[in-house]
């Protein structure tokens, strides 16, 4: 059965459509971002003959996540995208426009021409765990910004109390949350496996597990260490032209920013606890490598020993790949 290409633009309130009929016909409608929205969009499918569909959405946080699962349960094809991949076919079609209409339509010709693979919704345990670290994550930036005001100094007593206050009521609700991040880990034994083979390395602690666990949902989903650094933006980018452009290699940063900055402060770790990641350091810096290189390849090389002892089942080994 044919499935027809639907561009779906979407926002907290609203979210705009752009259905890619037979003989590149498009229509266009614009329906509310609740449940009422989604059956209106179902009706409005059928009325235009459109049945099985397609649809291909930006990944924007949690304003889509509903409208996926709906569509999904719908028996309906879902992708979501990496913005970075709309916004460098905009280019390549030279679109001139940027409204939420040329938006939606732009994703229907992406999904038409490139077939992009299906999205499936996460599993309940790792739903749950990625909302967990992700409020730890707000907590903890929360905690920052308010050290931050207090160190810089503040002429108010009672504004110092008040930030003083709120730092001490952060601190509690940090402490709680890593306790629910520990307590929901340990209720399935998948998880609790996985995170005890992580944190068998050293550098990788409880909190950085429980991070890298819930952003790359899922190991299997990678053939290769590689694949997951790079899903990190933790491959070098290099650029080369001719005999007149060659700069120096730098990380792409092309990926997921989470996992990425997870891994920064364990790696500064690695490099004095973790013999491999310290041998490979020591190497480096009399290379004359500098300090970023250096920790982006701790960074490196701390992924590939996660997705290492994920895949074998078996618990960090210092001694792993050395002969006698």
């Amino acid at each position: 059965m044919k499935l027809f290409s639907l561009g779906i633009d979407i926002s907290k309130a609203t979210f705009n459509v752009a259905l890619l009929l037979d003989n590149d016909k498009l229509r266009h409608k614009v329906f509310t971002n609740n449940l009422t929205g989604f059956q209106q969009l179902s009706a409005w499918l059928l009325k235009h003959k459109a049945p099985n569909v397609h649809a291909c959405m930006e990944a924007t946080g949690t304003y889509g996540e509903a409208l996926a699962t709906y569509l999904h349960q719908a028996g309906h094809q879902v992708s979501v995208l990496n913005p970075v991949i709309i916004k460098g076919f905009a280019i390549s079609q030279m679109s001139r426009s940027k409204t939420d209409k040329s938006d939606a339509t732009l994703m229907a010709r992406y999904c038409e021409q490139n077939h992009p693979p299906a999205w499936t919704p996460l599993a309940p345990e790792i739903s749950e765990l990625q909302a967990l670290v992700r409020r730890l994550e707000a907590l903890l930036e929360m905690l920052q910004q308010e050290r931050n005001r207090l160190s810089a100094g503040v002429n108010s007593v009672t504004v110092k109390e008040n930030i003083q206050e709120h730092i001490d009521y952060l601190k509690e609700q940090i402490e709680q949350t890593q306790k629910f991040i520990q307590e929901h880990i340990d209720q399935y034994p998948r998880l609790k496996e996985q995170r005890d083979l992580l944190t068998s390395i050293p550098g990788i602690g409880e909190t950085t597990a429980a991070r890298f666990l819930a952003e790359i949902i899922d190991i299997n989903n990678y053939d290769s260490a590689r694949k997951v650094a790079a899903f990190a933006g933790l491959i070098p980018r290099h650029e080369e032209s001719g005999t007149s452009v060659k700069s120096k290699a730098r990380l792409s940063k092309v990926g997921n920013g989470r996992l990425r900055k997870a891994f920064y402060f364990p790696a500064i770790v690695a490099k004095r606890y973790n013999p491999i990641i310290k041998e490979q350091s020591q190497r480096l810096e009399k290379r004359g490598k500098c300090a970023m290189v250096i920790i982006g390849a701790a960074m490196r090389k701390l992924i590939h020993l996660a997705y290492g002892v994920l895949k074998t089942g078996k618990p960090f080994d210092p001694l792993y790949g050395k002969t006698a």
